[in-house]
């Protein structure tokens, strides 16, 4: 039940041990996504293109669970460094009642969208059926996945990564499992294509949340989920909020810009939005590791911001930003020197792949720098400060990249667009270091 190992442990080892869960986490759920787009990929590619299509709005139902999550984990963590584990435990019940409502409206909202979305960008019905067919079950679990992430947000708000890490691998590995078995009807289980890879996903939403409440029930946490805390607090509201809304639109944004992007490549070739759909799969194997570290510099970074240990706050951040950037070098290294064989995994068209490799290896270029507004988002997420987040996000996501990927892409084609990314990463790294010098004095 003690939490003061946040401001005494030292920095380095701290951060490493808060982590080191996550980036485990990360790399199993990044694992999950490649697997499960593989096994998606046998099936047909236009279930593959379906798969990308659908991609953007499915990530933006994750990013409003994940992002009022932040706001919960923040909360959490500044409350319990100032010593007030009362207000800890109504932000954790009040966090997990409104996540809960976010996912029936998620639910509702996101299958009467889907099939207008999917139309808007292409006009094969084939692909528009198996989108629709894929979707509706995977935002019918929307609720639980929402209760599950507010779950992992309030272990990771009160310093316990490695229970968060167990929940993530136990939602992965059944998801991995079941993927051919549902999807291929492999033993006594029906072969249900696509919806088998939906209904796959969202069973190992279930046991994740699953294993959550069993955990909270059999070992007590320094929070405490009452009814009593519900009774209305307008304040503390406010400040779930204030953090949730800027982070789920962080995480949001590059659903609009997959979107976007997908609008601009359509008009050269299919090929261009498959190769989209796979670097965002790969992506997510290759960042998620920071996102890791971030995840685990949050809650360390916000418990010491709330005890007013402003100089350790610096330092956290410093050694952060230098773990994220060794991440993000490795992750360079592998697009540059792989490239055919990562694009190679998704498919087998000749095209594609050669165009993908062009696309990577220029893509990557912006990783390293990338490090930089990556680290500063998740510092300020974690010091309570969503807005000045969502700025960098908003120069990274929308206000940079899209403009630069519309003019580059009437001069060049599919390659103004990929140049596109390492330009925003460059520019944003510098508004990045701005806001992070005036908020956080670094």
């Amino acid at each position: 039940m003690n939490d003061t190992f946040m401001k005494e442990k030292p920095v380095f080892p701290l951060i490493m041990s808060m982590a080191l869960p996550m980036v485990i986490s990360m790399l199993v759920n990044s694992l999950y996504n490649i697997v499960d787009s593989f096994f998606v990929a046998q099936i047909s590619e236009n279930a593959m293109t379906a798969l990308s299509l659908v991609f953007p709005v499915q990530n933006f139902a994750n990013a409003i669970a994940i992002g009022f999550g932040i706001g919960i984990s923040s909360q959490i963590a500044i409350c319990l460094g100032a010593g007030n584990r009362e207000t800890a435990s109504k932000a954790a019940t009040h966090g997990l009642a409104l996540s809960g409502l976010h996912g029936v409206i998620l639910t509702i909202g996101c299958i009467l969208v889907m099939p207008g979305f999917l139309a808007l960008f292409i006009g094969d019905t084939d692909v528009i059926d198996l989108g629709i067919r894929y979707s509706t079950i995977v935002f019918l679990f929307a609720t639980i996945n929402t209760l599950n992430l507010a779950y992992e947000k309030i272990f990771q708000g009160v310093g316990k990564m490695k229970i968060t890490m167990i929940g993530l691998l136990v939602g992965c590995v059944s998801n991995i499992i079941l993927d051919p078995l549902l999807i291929f009807g492999l033993g006594p289980f029906p072969a249900l294509g696509i919806e088998g890879a939906a209904l796959a996903t969202g069973l190992g939403q279930v046991f994740n949340l699953v294993f959550y409440l069993i955990i909270y029930k059999m070992q007590p946490i320094q929070v405490k989920l009452s009814r009593r805390h519900l009774h209305p607090d307008m304040a503390l509201a406010a400040r779930l909020y204030s953090v949730g809304i800027p982070g789920a639109l962080n995480l949001a944004l590059p659903s609009v810009l997959v979107s976007a992007l997908n609008g601009l490549l359509a008009a050269y070739s299919q090929s261009y939005v498959v190769i989209l759909g796979i670097y965002y799969k790969l992506q997510t194997f290759l960042y998620l590791p920071a996102s890791g570290i971030v995840q685990g510099m949050r809650p360390v970074i916000g418990y010491n911001y709330g005890a007013g240990e402003h100089k350790r706050v610096k330092k956290i951040y410093f050694v952060t930003l230098g773990m994220s950037g060794v991440i993000m070098l490795i992750g360079t290294i592998i697009c540059l020197t792989t490239p055919g064989q990562l694009i190679g995994m998704f498919t087998t068209n000749p095209q594609t792949i050669a165009a993908g490799k062009t696309a990577l290896r220029i893509i990557c270029a912006g990783f390293l720098i990338s490090s930089v507004s990556v680290t500063a988002c998740g510092a300020l997420e974690g010091l309570g400060r969503g807005t000045a987040s969502l700025i960098v996000s908003l120069c990274r996501y929308l206000v940079i990249i899209l403009p630069a990927a519309f003019v580059l892409s009437h001069f060049f084609g599919a390659v103004g667009v990929w140049n596109a990314f390492w330009i925003a990463e460059a520019l944003t790294a510098g508004v990045s270091l701005l806001i992070s010098k005036r908020v956080i004095g670094v």
